[in-house]
């Protein structure tokens, strides 16, 4: 698998001959102000504009709600992409959006014959009951014959759920975690990302032998950022896992 950071949760994903585009946020840096006199700040803009990408093949979008998930670039991209898969609430929100419940996959055809079968994971962004203020969060699992399986979380905090995920998925190899510590007074600071220790934890349900933490830079509200997410698997002794990306720099993954 190929990989592209492109800043925050966005990432360009080239697998079994397919394109893959998570949480589009294409935005310069800005402040985006929000009910309640709230603003969420972004710092820094894309390494990769969005009219430079190429072409994609599917975005996978853990939700619509918050703009540095999906922001107004982003939110533009969408309708040219063939295909986008989201939770049900972000396609009753979207035109053109596929939404999956937990645990259901689709079968996506690759050019050179066979499929990438991605299935849509539970996730919580935040502690429990946060899916009342924040809303309905997904991650997915992609897997196809010889291929490597990858897990990306989206913005999910509980560690349970990725203990449900790696009972259903045993053999994860690459695991793209949104981590950063995310925390806003909405929720009293809690953290609505995985922390870096998490991240560590999470690796450890997993099994996964290759990690990839993203969305640990680039906004106001992350508390943690990819020093510190380095640093938490140094002292595990699971740096050797570990890919650290470069902004818009291509890496392989095996």
């Amino acid at each position: 698998m190929e990989i592209t950071h492109i800043g925050g949760p966005t990432v360009v994903l080239n697998l079994g001959g397919l394109a893959f585009l998570t949480d589009p946020a294409f935005d310069e840096p800005r402040e985006y102000h929000l009910p309640g006199g709230r603003v969420m700040t972004k710092l820094t803009g894309p390494a990769v504009p969005a009219a430079d990408l190429g072409p994609i093949d599917v975005v996978l979008l853990s939700h619509d709600q918050h703009k540095d998930n999906l922001d107004d670039a982003g939110r533009e991209l969408l309708p040219t992409i063939p295909t986008v898969l989201s939770t049900r609430d972000a396609a009753e929100r979207i035109p053109g959006v596929r939404g999956l419940q937990y645990w259901e996959s689709v079968e996506l055809p690759r050019p050179d014959g066979g499929a990438i079968t991605v299935t849509a994971v539970p996730a919580l962004h935040g502690p429990d009951g946060a899916e009342k203020l924040l809303g309905a969060v997904t991650g997915f699992v992609l897997a196809g014959d010889g291929l490597p399986t990858v897990y990306v979380s989206g913005d999910n905090a509980s560690l349970g759920l990725v203990k449900e995920i790696a009972d259903r998925f045993p053999s994860i190899d690459i695991a793209v975690l949104f981590a950063g510590a995310a925390r806003t007074a909405l929720l009293d600071g809690a953290n609505l990302t995985l922390t870096s220790t998490d991240a560590v934890e999470a690796t450890r349900l997993l099994g996964a032998r290759t990690v990839v933490g993203v969305h640990t830079e680039g906004w106001s509200h992350f508390t943690e950022g990819p020093d510190r997410f380095a640093a938490a698997f140094q002292d595990a002794g699971l740096s050797g896992g570990l890919t650290t990306l470069q902004h818009g720099v291509t890496a392989n993954l095996d």
